[in-house]
């Protein structure tokens, strides 16, 4: 029996330019609270990777980096950079040129 995929988190340009996950405040709260932090969490045993992908999409992951994580999976990568991609209302030439990239199918 398949577990059900977690929804990807809609995704936006914080201060900084940088495309990110948009974080739930109560799951950002609790992890800066403590006793936890990324570290121990990590190390939870049981966690599956649809679980830890989500997480790291509620703690505002940027897209960017997610696709660095192990346990993020190319399906979820791919609809976060499509939802990356549509950010852009007015895209650059080297924006609109990465992101037509990005939709070429892999050979």
């Amino acid at each position: 029996m398949s577990k059900t995929k977690h929804p990807v988190q809609p995704v936006y340009f914080d201060e900084h330019g940088v495309v990110r996950f948009k974080e739930n405040p109560i799951v950002r709260y609790l992890l800066d609270a403590g006793p936890f932090d990324m570290n121990s969490i990590a190390m939870l045993p049981g966690i599956d990777a649809n679980d830890r992908e989500q997480f790291a999409q509620l703690i505002g992951y940027s897209v960017s980096g997610a696709g660095d994580l192990s346990y993020f999976s190319d399906e979820t990568w791919d609809e976060a950079w499509a939802k990356q991609c549509a950010l852009e209302e007015e895209p650059d030439e080297a924006w609109a040129k990465q992101c037509a990239l990005e939709e070429e199918p892999d050979e």
